[in-house]
């Protein structure tokens, strides 16, 4: 396990956030120096493609292929949006960045921006992010003064205008097209997808969407080059990422590792254990839309993509969540189903539907009213449910809970007293 400081190496600096320590630490050199030289932006988009930076968003796309895909001939203005509504519940990586170093963060946007040619960026960040809110605002107020946003930037003839747009507090404004109509003012509503963003994103245009934490790895990569990024961590996964470990550990706490470490060592080791007097029981290793892991998985997997497919879950969100003995799975799922439930945006029948009938199913088994089919009835809830909507909300509701229900069926079956016999109308009714 290799602790790295590649994105967090200056969150303890004292006055982190403000341009003026930025640059003694080296900030906006590699931005000025693309600019003064000239660089071939299709150079910074081979660069990124090399380094095999995979989004740090959730869905762990390439990077550099995604920015390939913008069309380098169109009449039409080029965007970037930069999604900061992390609220994948047991996220909080994004929020260290925004509110420790946000230079980092805007210097990445510049170079994003050069790099696809184009010359509007807006950052958008969840209204509950007050802190970041306004460390955010005030270090683009500080990049305009430096000379770093603006017209001409640095005689290059390169313009580039940088804002934040404040979500009002909906989970499914982090998914990217959802995103888009919210800064258009209009219902965000997920698109459906062809046309993809990169093709008629934001107001029609050519648009690139990436994460926070995606885009503060953009000037590290210019400047240290593609190789020195594929030598860290896995080589099919490569990079360092912020992982948040939430739940039932000694010390609950966001560190910086290199992909391909042991989870079972990072339980541990930085955080101490499972807490005092308990032992675990299950983890949720990529935020709360990621399948469980059982501890004899905790004990192998490797957290890098192809190691945690091959448990049959995802990194996501790099939010591990940590659940110990006390804790009953029926009330863990239940908690998240309900949150699924109220942020569902109801465009999709599937979702708008599903998702409360499995909060009234578990409920009903919480309850101690539950019948021996309902575990088997919420399986083919969620099998009606995955994969037939829109956007990926409902598949983010269907893993946790059938990973769950078939690894703790157990416990589901306990909850379940004096059961009456079930029937196909019954089934059909619930």
């Amino acid at each position: 396990m290799k602790a790295s400081t590649v994105i967090s190496g200056r969150f303890d600096t004292k006055n982190s956030q403000s341009i003026e320590t930025y640059r003694k630490d080296g900030g906006y050199e590699t931005w000025s120096t693309v600019l003064d030289e000239k660089r071939d932006p299709d150079s910074l988009i081979d660069e990124v493609k090399a380094s095999g930076l995979r989004g740090r968003g959730g869905a762990g796309f390439s990077t550099g292929m995604k920015w390939s895909f913008v069309p380098k001939q169109t009449d039409k203005p080029k965007y970037l949006c930069v999604n900061g509504d992390e609220s994948e519940p047991g996220t909080f990586k994004d929020r260290q960045i925004l509110e420790f170093d946000p230079h980092q963060l805007l210097e990445g946007v510049a170079l994003t921006c050069y790099a696809v040619q184009a010359h509007t960026a807006y950052i958008y960040l969840r209204c509950e992010f007050k802190l970041g809110i306004a460390t955010v605002k005030a270090a683009i107020k500080e990049a305009y003064e430096a000379g770093m946003f603006g017209k001409d930037i640095h005689g290059s003839g390169f313009d580039l205008d940088v804002s934040v747009t404040i979500g009002a507090g909906a989970y499914i404004c982090g998914e990217e097209t959802s995103l888009l109509n919210s800064i258009e003012g209009v219902r965000p509503y997920p698109r459906n997808k062809p046309p993809f963003p990169a093709v008629e994103g934001l107001f029609g245009c050519p648009t690139v969407i990436n994460n926070v934490e995606t885009i503060a790895n953009i000037p590290h990569i210019i400047k240290n080059g593609a190789e020195w990024h594929t030598k860290l961590g896995c080589p099919e996964d490569p990079g360092s990422r912020l992982w948040g470990i939430s739940g039932h550990v000694a010390k609950p706490r966001w560190v910086e590792l290199e992909t391909g470490y042991k989870l079972q060592d990072l339980i541990d080791g930085p955080c101490g254990g499972i807490r005092k007097g308990h032992t675990l029981k299950a983890i949720i290793p990529g935020g709360s839309s990621s399948k469980v892991l059982l501890p004899d998985q905790v004990a192998r997997v490797t957290m890098d993509t192809p190691g945690i497919r091959a448990e049959g879950s995802s990194l996501g969100s790099a939010a591990i969540i940590v659940l110990d003995d006390s804790v009953c799975m029926v009330d863990a799922v239940l908690n998240l189903m309900k949150f699924y439930a109220h942020e569902s945006c109801g465009q999709c029948t599937p979702c708008r539907e599903g998702t409360p009938w499995v909060v009234q199913v578990l409920q009903r088994i919480h309850s101690g009213k539950g019948r021996t089919v309902d575990m088997d009835l919420l399986l083919d809830i969620a099998h009606n449910m995955e994969g037939r909507t829109v956007c990926a909300l409902a598949d983010g509701a269907c893993w946790p809970l059938t990973s769950i229900v078939k690894k703790f069926r157990h416990e589901f079956e306990a909850k379940i007293v004096a059961a009456p016999s079930a029937t196909s109308s019954k089934v059909a009714s619930a």
